[in-house]
């Protein structure tokens, strides 16, 4: 903030708020409450039965986006003959829309869409009462940190947090003249745009460096490192041309056995016991197990408890969801247990390093083979022998170690350049809240700002 009111400078004069949050406000400014100005519209609870796949669009809680749009994308829909008994709860362009409960209670968004839609239950409509509040000012009043966290400590209801209509306004803040705030949401709106507009740039850096680090793995485990190798055609469409002296072999003559968990043992959860390890623990990012999500389970004695224990090296792939997420065990997995979701390889002799061929199961020519072999209806997923008849492009097993200590080398350096444009987007972030709350609440002073030529 102190950097802020450096850059922007502070009002000449300031009063005391009385409002602990607020601290001092510009001499001029009043304080009161939201409702002095606008009240908030709940929208109905249409029945499920009554929803349709065309007509007019109902915005649920759903549709509101975390970056403050609102998407229609997957809305649901109402008959024109009901929307024209809801017209109390039409929506229309420019209007602001709050969620009203659960966990995203005070998730706010701008419908900007020239077509009319109508609100579902638990999504709050604001409507100015007056011409003493500029539109653009209260949509940055609500996204304060100090609106946000009054939502929260108001908000009643538990496990599902709901808040009224008349607690959405009963929100005590300080208003300057109309004039005024009409410039403050001038003034952020071009701002917030310049701070979006470095994230945006920042997000399609993290993007590109996602897919180059794809294509690292996927060139260094079917083209090997050396570029001046001569190649052949491997006979598999998915791996194209391999360098001439590797093979290809099945997946199942490079492993000891292929397994995955056994159904029904949500019954041996527990607070203590092994780790079972679920579908959670995968990603596609790496080959280390996910562990911020842990299970443990208390295993049946016997030879079905045996079957399904993780040993180190072994490989954990995704068998649904997202195919093709591994792993390889370490010790902070050795000796748990893996669910139904997850098939458990254990590599043999041939196989100097699990990792290389971990990495060349996180391949894009993996990927095809796997998604090509997948089955099911809404939900994809692999059968354990798919998993064996998987196509691997097979280097000498020196080789291996070294396909995979160059990708390791060059995934850090990727996770480095992600990890500096991650923080770069939290500063931002933070920034951004930051600037919004010391302008409508008087901290800076932007009234002779202009747009910067």
């Amino acid at each position: 903030m102190t950097e802020l009111v450096t850059k922007y400078q502070e009002y000449a004069e300031y009063k005391d708020s009385g409002v602990e949050w607020l601290g001092e406000i510009p001499n001029h400014w009043e304080i009161t409450a939201l409702k002095r100005y606008c009240n908030v519209k709940g929208g109905y609870a249409f029945a499920s039965d009554a929803f349709t796949d065309v007509g007019k669009p109902i915005i649920r809680i759903g549709d509101i986006k975390e970056d403050g749009s609102i998407s229609l994308e997957s809305c649901k829909f109402i008959s024109t003959e009901l929307a024209k008994s809801s017209h109390a709860y039409l929506v229309e362009k420019g209007q602001l829309l709050m969620a009203m409960t659960g966990a995203t209670i005070g998730k706010a968004g701008v419908y900007i869409s020239d077509s009319p839609a109508y609100l579902n239950q638990r999504v709050g409509k604001f409507v100015i009462d007056n011409d003493e509040l500029n539109y653009g000012f209260l949509w940055y009043t609500l996204k304060t940190n100090g609106y946000q966290e009054y939502i929260k400590l108001t908000a009643f209801g538990g496990a599902q947090p709901n808040i009224s209509d008349t607690g959405m306004v009963d929100y005590i803040s300080c208003f300057p003249s109309l004039i005024e705030q009409t410039q403050i949401a001038n003034f952020l709106d071009h701002e917030t745009t310049q701070i979006d507009t470095l994230i945006e740039k920042q997000q399609t850096l993290i993007k590109l460096l996602k897919e180059k680090r794809q294509a690292v793995i996927s060139h260094a485990v079917t083209k090997g490192l050396n570029f001046d190798a001569p190649m052949k055609d491997s006979g598999v469409e998915w791996l194209g041309e391999v360098p001439e002296y590797w093979e290809v072999k099945k997946n199942k003559h490079l492993l000891e056995f292929v397994t995955s968990g056994s159904r029904g043992w949500a019954g041996y959860y527990s607070d203590e016991g092994k780790l079972f390890f679920r579908i959670t623990n995968l990603t596609r990012d790496t080959i280390e197990p996910k562990l911020e999500s842990i299970q443990n389970v208390l295993p049946p004695l016997g030879a079905e408890g045996e079957r399904s224990k993780i040993q180190l090296d072994d490989l954990l792939i995704s068998i649904t969801a997202d195919l093709g997420s591994v792993c390889v065990a370490n010790n902070s997995i050795s000796g748990g247990f893996v669910s139904q979701h997850v098939s458990l390889c254990r590599p043999n002799s041939s196989v100097k390093s699990a990792r290389w061929l971990a990495y060349f199961i996180l391949s894009d020519s993996a990927k095809e083979q796997f998604v090509g072999s997948g089955y099911g209806g809404t939900k994809i997923q692999l059968s354990l022998e798919d998993i064996r008849e998987l196509n691997i492009a097979y280097p000498p097993k020196k080789e291996q170690e070294d396909i995979a200590s160059y990708i390791e080398v060059k995934l850090k350096k990727f996770e480095l350049l992600m990890s500096q444009a991650e923080q770069a987007i939290q500063l931002m972030q933070e920034r951004r809240t930051a600037l919004i709350s010391a302008a409508v609440t008087g901290k800076i002073d932007v009234r002779g700002w202009v747009v910067p030529e």
